[in-house]
Order: structure tokens, then sequence, then C-alpha cells
């Protein structure tokens, strides 16, 4: 069983309050979940206004494709999502 993870930060200048970083937040996560069937959350900073950490992963028997699909995770976040992105960090683990 091969676990593929993908973990990135959002930051957000122009969000005014924690309310709107939580509905962006909610959104990008429900559209990964059903868009790539993955496993999505906030995992980090959930308190910052101006910044949060996303996790997804997918369990599958290829490492090529599970990173493959955390690529297509990353270039659907960097497109829908209204702020800038940093540390991402794509790997995976063979259990």
């Amino acid at each position: 069983m091969i676990v593929s993870m993908i973990q990135f930060v959002f930051e957000f200048p122009e969000v005014g309050n924690i309310k709107d970083k939580r509905r962006i937040v909610k959104s990008l996560k429900e559209k990964l979940i059903k868009k790539f069937h993955v496993t999505a959350a906030e995992v980090d900073l959930q308190e910052s206004l101006r910044f949060t950490q996303i996790g997804a992963a997918i369990i599958s028997n290829s490492a090529t494709f599970g990173e493959s699909v955390m690529q297509k995770v990353l270039k659907f976040a960097e497109d829908e999502v209204p702020g800038r992105l940093h540390n991402v960090e794509i790997h995976s683990e063979n259990y």
C-alpha cells in the first residue's frame, strides 16, 4: 500500500477576517475531495488570519500514480485559491 501526500501553505494577504479565510479553506477542501477523491484537511495555522496549511493524501498501489494526483491537486489549488502558495511538499510512503 502506497500513501501519497501533499502539504502546502497558503497566504491570504487580502482576507479581512477569519470567517472569510475559513470559507475559502472549506471550499478548497470540499473541491479537492470531490474532484480528486483524496482526503484533505487544514492541518495547521487554523487560528492565523493570513495563513493556512493544507494536507491531502491518497492511497494507491503506485507511487507514480499517487504523486501524479498530488501534482494535479497542486495545480488545481494554485488556479482556484486567491492567495500565495508556500512550502509545497509531495512524497509517498510504502506501508
